[in-house]
């Protein structure tokens, strides 16, 4: 379906649209022809930059948005251009895809236990037709508080955080909601067996360059006073920081 490209995503774009052809549904009814084509443009280019496999590449755009800005030493940023805007639009809605862990910790942990869910029952289907269980989606093997600081450090954080630079001061409270969620987690993390600390030294789990912890000892915005303590040993085993390539993320948007 759809050339395995985007699935969930073009199937998303798919309903939408067909729903829009529906009298009752159309809210474009008065707009002009050139004003539906554009609409229709702009919605697709949004939703299909959700999907996950395109994180890195929008995340290394939006950086280079930062730079331009700070280059021209403007606290302003043109969008006069339409692929600016694009951009600036494809941020905005993988922002606010990924908002959860930004969210007030009751907020976030119930919506967590919701996606959580849909991830397991998903695996149970997989597992009762014989088929490999996707990432994240055995309930029986996924550590939830271990899962989230993960999640935070290597994919939220480092997006928000680029986007805070872009739009400093303005995004220094979902920062430091990011932040105090993160410690939450952290803070429940559970113990590891020392045999599985020793496994994890003698490097046969391993992500990366070398089987040592990647974690950073601090993950600092640019343009503010956040920072936020790495944690050696309890999040990901991989070599490297965080410029290197992250482990690969299944498309679950």
């Amino acid at each position: 379906m759809y050339n395995d490209e985007s699935v969930l995503e073009q199937h998303h774009l798919a309903v939408a649209f067909k729903l829009l052809q529906e009298s009752n549904c159309d809210f474009l009814t008065n707009w002009s022809r050139k004003q539906r084509q554009s609409f229709r443009k702009t919605v697709i280019e949004m939703v299909l930059a959700t999907d996950m496999s395109k994180h890195m590449s929008l995340l290394a755009d939006l950086k280079t948005m930062v730079e331009a800005k700070k280059v021209s030493n403007s606290s302003i940023v043109c969008l006069d251009k339409y692929n600016d805007r694009i951009q600036v639009l494809q941020s905005m809605i993988h922002l606010a895809d990924l908002s959860n862990p930004t969210k007030p910790i009751e907020l976030y942990r119930s919506w967590n236990e919701r996606i959580l869910e849909e991830y397991w029952r998903q695996g149970d289907k997989e597992k009762e037709q014989g088929l490999e269980v996707s990432p994240m989606c055995d309930r029986g093997n996924v550590t939830i508080e271990k899962s989230q600081v993960g999640f935070i450090d290597y994919i939220v954080h480092p997006l928000f955080e680029t986007w805070a630079d872009l739009v400093y001061p303005d995004a220094q409270t979902i920062l430091d909601q990011l932040e105090e969620n993160r410690q939450w987690y952290l803070a429940r993390i559970p113990e590891e067996p020392e045999s599985a600390r020793s496994t994890k030294n003698n490097g046969e789990i391993t992500t990366g360059k070398s089987s040592t912890t990647a974690t950073p000892s601090k993950i600092r915005s640019q343009n503010t006073e956040t920072s936020i303590p790495g944690s050696p040993g309890s999040v990901f085993l991989a070599g490297g920081d965080l410029d290197d390539p992250v482990p690969k993320i299944e498309n679950g948007s």
